[in-house]
């Protein structure tokens, strides 16, 4: 199961309130004689509380994937991440290395005499200050600690060996690595707890300072220094793609499989979030196809909403490939595979005819992430936006536009209809597409997507009743 953990401060003199750390916890359940524990199912009741249960899997299948990310990165090395520099002042990184030994003793331990991970990690967090102060002389403060595993229990009585070294210093921050290890009597030691943590120095004004450079000890030094340098660079890429402001531009950001996962998160999110909105309002409707637009903080944001009588699983299927969307929409003039970065997430080159005569196309570089739904209260999603490839740059012939946050929601409301509802939060580059619509002078998107009806309908799986009658006339005919 995962907790999201959020930890506040407030100021009973001012009333001010701000926020420390947030975290997201993964615990399990421990086995019983009878085997794994199967846990009750947690039942969303709120929009936004489906949102972050959905979300939740999403941060899962990201924590699945994290360890193949740093061997993809540490396996071209040299073009990621580079060689590892040289610097004449380096302080060697065997001069930073602690050891300290605890004793795990009864007000330590939770009722299952099991030590409390809180406490596995204060420990761990002192061996990895003290090393990290041996780096900088001063008083570190520490900012991130990223993955920290439990990777086995440890009890009343055991000795606990935490062993910290600084396994690289940037600029303005230095990776710690810290590992504990457990051992009664004369047992071997068993590994049970790892983490990174990140630590700044601060000056005077609360800015942080410039840190020595770190010298890798020769024998397991290097891997350490070049997974670091990894572990910061996807540390970046998160924070760029996640924090990004949505007024901020450029709308895209560079799409490479380090920072794969993250964009994918964003694309996600973005589009559950819009989601879960319920403020909009139904501009017009025709033939069933219903047009909704919401204005929040000068961004316009629009909706198309129509049922089909096709399964949600075969409409998911035939609308995540977007090859096949310039069969019903007029807008798609070419869309091509750029590439397939895993089973759910492909990278496409859409080209769009000119809005006005004589004028230049636009082409997009889109990141589409396909999901099937958690559980029953989950929609199949398709979520579309832009990025940005070195090998996919600009051209003449067309002007590189730019999709912010879009894409289909499938929902199943019987095994024969399908609600679908397709968003888009508009850009300057879509907004010349749909403007006409929006202000009812146009009925551009009712035709476009009576015509994606009518191509799920042309496209549905045949129904038991008809397969059989197809198989009866073509006995007939062998007879």
């Amino acid at each position: 199961m995962e907790v999201g953990i959020l930890v506040t401060c407030e100021d009973l003199y001012t009333a001010r309130q701000w926020r420390v750390c947030h975290a997201f916890a993964t615990f399990v359940a421990r086995r019983t004689e009878a085997g794994k524990v199967q846990l009750k199912q947690v039942i969303p009741h709120t929009q936004m509380e489906q949102m972050e249960y959905s979300l939740a899997a999403e941060r899962r299948r990201m924590r699945l994937i994290h360890a193949e990310i740093i061997t993809d990165l540490l396996s071209s090395s040299t073009a990621q991440l580079g060689e590892c520099q040289e610097y004449q002042d380096a302080m060697p990184a065997e001069r930073t290395r602690v050891e300290s030994v605890e004793l795990v003793l009864p007000p330590h331990a939770n009722h299952q005499v099991s030590t409390f991970g809180g406490q596995i990690m204060a420990w761990m967090e002192n061996v990895a200050t003290i090393a990290a102060s041996r780096l900088c002389n001063a008083h570190p403060t520490l900012r991130t600690i990223d993955m920290f595993h439990f990777r086995g229990p440890s009890h009343i009585g055991d000795r606990l060996v935490l062993k910290a070294i600084v396994n690289n210093a940037f600029k303005h921050s230095m990776e710690v690595g810290v590992c504990a290890e457990a051992y009664k009597g004369g047992e071997p030691l068993r590994h049970i707890n790892s983490a990174f943590m990140t630590f700044e120095v601060l000056d005077s004004d609360r800015k942080p300072c410039t840190l020595p450079r770190i010298r890798p000890e020769p024998v397991d030094g290097n891997r350490r220094y070049k997974e670091a340098v990894a572990r910061k660079k996807i540390r970046l890429d998160r924070k760029y793609i996640i924090s990004c402001k949505q007024t901020e531009v450029p709308l895209s950001v560079p799409w490479d499989p380090s920072n794969q996962m993250y964009l994918s998160y964003n694309n996600v999110s973005a589009l559950k979030l819009m989601d879960t909105r319920n403020n909009w309002v139904l501009t017009s409707e025709k033939n069933k196809v219903r047009l909704y637009t919401l204005e929040e903080n000068q961004v316009l944001c629009f909706k198309v909403e129509m049922h089909v009588s096709v399964p949600a699983e075969q409409t998911f299927h035939l609308l995540s490939d977007l090859r096949r969307r310039k069969e019903w929409d007029q807008h798609y003039k070419e869309c091509e595979v750029i590439t397939q970065a895993d089973e759910d997430d492909t990278l496409y080159r859409v080209a769009t005819p000119s809005v006005r005569k004589g004028g230049k196309g636009k082409d997009f570089i889109l990141l589409a992430s396909r999901r099937k739904p958690c559980d029953f209260r989950d929609p199949y999603l398709i979520a579309l936006r832009s990025v940005t490839l070195p090998t996919h740059p600009p051209t003449e012939d067309y002007t590189r536009g730019e999709v912010l946050c879009a894409g289909f929601t499938i929902w199943e409301e019987s095994s024969t209809v399908t609600k679908i509802t397709y968003y888009n939060q508009a850009t300057p580059g879509v907004l010349p597409y749909i403007s006409t619509d929006i202000a009812g002078l146009s009925s551009g998107f009712y035709n476009a997507f009576s015509a994606c009806s009518h191509f799920l309908e042309a496209n549905k799986p045949p129904s038991a009743l008809q397969h059989n009658c197809a198989t009866i006339v073509s006995l007939e005919k062998e007879k």
